[in-house]
């Protein structure tokens, strides 16, 4: 990895500069790094010289050869040369960067004090999970992937909205048009695959309504039903939310997405967490009662310039609805609430038990009353990261906005909202899965198929997923006719996850995406599998080492400290090998970048660019059939490096690496 180096050259100029030009340590220029565009030219660069100039009245060449004169010694530093255009450029001992990074855990970075809470998927529990709900949780794990990388403690946590509209409606299908009761809707649950059956139940009831809007009263009564509890309409709400989270929770681990808590909402209700957020919100004067207009009798929150939302009616509003005027609490409501309990500011706390049990590593989940004494400490974060679309965004607005109406600067300034843009489907794809528009449609002209799960329009996660499985099963048998059909299977999965989650990820969060099929399965483009494919050629020329010289990784790795280091040095007037491996130890500093900025298509292009890297060095630089055994060894071991850094680099988007491809 590269930042401790950073880290330290940063503070040795520091220090330098300080003491040379009687500097105050506090008013002293920070020292920026960059990368200079050839290995010939340095490893590190620094403009701190043209920062001084002006400062000190001299020349940036002046000042650069300043400091590089007086720069003495400094671990993994060979020697610092101060170029004639100003620049301070830092050349690294090669030999012992390689080596620590190959024998010691170069990596491992310090554990952090202060727990951050990742809340991510959210699928409401009505119907099966879309692709839509797959790029949530592609990038709500690798957010959790890279900040346990960076040694933050994370608590992963997926919210379940099992007291919303959208349960309504599926109850309301099951009640009204199919008269079925509890016993009835058990039944089908065991016969069928439910959260597809209640996928089309949910499209068949929203065009119900359309055709007489009086038909509505049967949502907004079956709602109040399930927010008081103890009726016919409860008890179906909550077996159905239970039976498709547990959907939703396969569909996901598919996806090698996991979870510590589920929170349900019902019992933010139950537990009257609201009732403790609003006075607080009251007394503050953040929401209050509106005497007047269409919204007379309900709790409203203004909405602060460029925060408000759109209605129904088309015209902005100028005030959110918290309670409406009959005492439901509105999902806004909830919210903030939530936010409130997992920033530690809500004063008090759910139940726990234990959803799924799994040895050693138990789901939990939020309850109202009984559960386990004994579970591990929820809540009171740090830090909050809200995974939800861009459509959302003025709601987790409305939540920073009540935590400083309340006098809590801090905790929002410590939550972000992580939004992402929809994702729709091109038409080759969407013709492959079965729902091209038709052709006469508008939908049909638009550069990409969008879907709508109210009206059942678009391709259920699981279908997608076995789709692009199938797929990769076939290919690999193709390439490897010598596997048997249930290798070629557990391969393919593995491909056809590294399939999705890199193109989920690969554009800016920002961007609408037209899900691929071809694109997202190429062997040669730019892909989860191209990666994939890398690693597996590098770990095939260390198969044929083994099977060939008897060289194991270990053997290999020892014979390098006492082995000449021309090859990685560039006495041989190349520098390609050291190139690969600067790149390589690059990770640590993505990772930053990514966690600063929340944009992973930066982690994904830069595994994909070292991919590139070392196949083009695969293809121009002999390995096996190099000749000279020094040369051999060190671009193996350089290979072991960069293969060990593309494997990291992909555990970081959640992708496996198969045997073979």
């Amino acid at each position: 990895m590269i930042l401790p180096v950073h880290e330290r050259v940063r503070a040795h100029i520091a220090g330098l500069v300080t003491g040379l030009y009687s500097l105050d340590p506090v008013s002293a220029v920070t020292t920026v790094l960059e990368y200079p565009p050839n290995r010939e030219l340095g490893d590190l660069g620094t403009p701190i010289a043209f920062e001084l100039a002006r400062r000190l009245r001299k020349a940036p060449r002046v000042i650069a050869q300043d400091i590089a004169d007086t720069f003495g010694s400094l671990e993994g530093v060979e020697r610092v040369v101060a170029a004639p255009n100003g620049y301070l450029n830092v050349f690294l001992e090669r030999r012992g960067f390689l080596l620590h990074r190959l024998t010691q855990d170069a990596f491992a970075v310090a554990p952090s004090t202060t727990k951050a809470i990742v809340e991510h998927t959210a699928i409401n529990p009505n119907k099966a999970a879309h692709i839509g709900h797959l790029r949530n949780s592609a990038l709500g794990d690798t957010l959790v992937r890279v900040l346990r990388f960076r040694g933050v403690p994370v608590e992963v946590q997926n919210y379940i909205d099992d007291t919303g509209v959208q349960v309504a409606d599926v109850v309301v299908g099951f009640r009204v048009l199919q008269q079925k009761t509890l016993d009835g809707i058990r039944a089908i649950a065991d016969e069928t695959r439910f959260d597809y059956y209640c996928w089309d139940l949910y499209a068949q009831v929203t065009e119900w309504y359309s055709g007489d809007k009086d038909r509505l009263a049967h949502r907004a009564e079956t709602l109040h039903e399930i927010e008081r509890g103890g009726s016919d309409a409860a008890v179906i709400a909550e077996f159905i939310a239970d039976r498709i989270v547990r959907y939703h929770l396969k569909t996901m681990a598919r996806m090698n997405v996991d979870y510590d808590l589920l929170t349900w909402e019902g019992d933010i209700l139950r537990l009257q967490f609201w009732a403790q957020a609003f006075e607080v919100l009251k007394a503050s004067g953040a929401v209050y009662l509106q005497t007047e207009g269409r919204l007379a009798g309900c709790w409203v929150m203004a909405i602060e310039d460029g925060e408000d939302e759109p209605q129904a009616e088309g015209a902005p509003e100028r005030e959110k609805v918290i309670v409406r005027s009959n005492g439901v609490v509105t999902y806004v409501g909830k919210d903030i609430a939530y936010q409130f309990w997992k920033l530690g500011l809500l004063g008090r706390d759910f139940r726990y038990r234990v959803f799924v049990d799994r040895p050693g590593n138990p789901l939990w989940a939020t309850c109202s009353s009984g559960g386990e004494d004994d579970h591990p400490p929820f809540g009171r974060a740090a830090y909050v990261y809200n995974v939800i679309d861009v459509r959302q965004s003025y709601l987790q607005k409305l939540l920073k906005q009540a935590l400083v109406a309340a006098g809590h600067t801090e905790g929002a300034e410590r939550s972000h909202h992580f939004s992402y843009e929809m994702v729709a489907f091109s038409h080759a794809t969407a013709r492959e899965l079965g729902h091209a528009p038709d052709p006469c449609s508008e939908d049909a002209k638009r550069p990409f198929v969008e879907v709508s799960g109210r009206r059942g329009l678009g391709v259920k996660a699981d279908d997608l997923l076995d789709t692009l499985m199938q797929n990769a099963s076939r290919e690999v048998a193709a390439r490897n006719p010598v596997l048997t059909g249930g290798d070629s299977e557990d391969i393919g999965r593995m491909i056809g996850i590294a399939a999705v989650r890199y193109f989920l990820i690969k554009f800016s969060r920002g961007k609408v995406i037209a899900f691929d099929l071809e694109e997202a399965l190429s062997f040669e483009g730019e892909s989860g599998p191209y990666i994939q494919y890398a690693v597996v050629r590098a770990n095939n020329i260390f198969q044929k080492l083994l099977q060939r010289d008897g060289l194991d990784e270990r053997s290999l790795l020892t014979s390098l400290k006492d082995l000449p280091a021309a090859e990685i040095e560039g006495e041989n007037g190349s520098h390609e090998i050291w190139a690969l491996v600067l790149d390589a130890s690059r990770l640590d500093e993505i990772v930053d970048q990514v966690i600063r900025t929340l944009e992973f298509s930066v982690l994904a292009k830069y595994a994909f660019s070292l991919a590139q890297a070392f196949n083009a060095f695969y293809h121009r630089s002999q390995i096996l059939n190099e000749e000279r055994d020094d040369v051999r060894r060190w671009r193996a071991g350089a290979v072991i490096y960069v293969r060990n850094q593309l494997t990291r680099a992909l555990d970081l988007m959640g992708i496996a690496v198969p045997p073979r491809m």
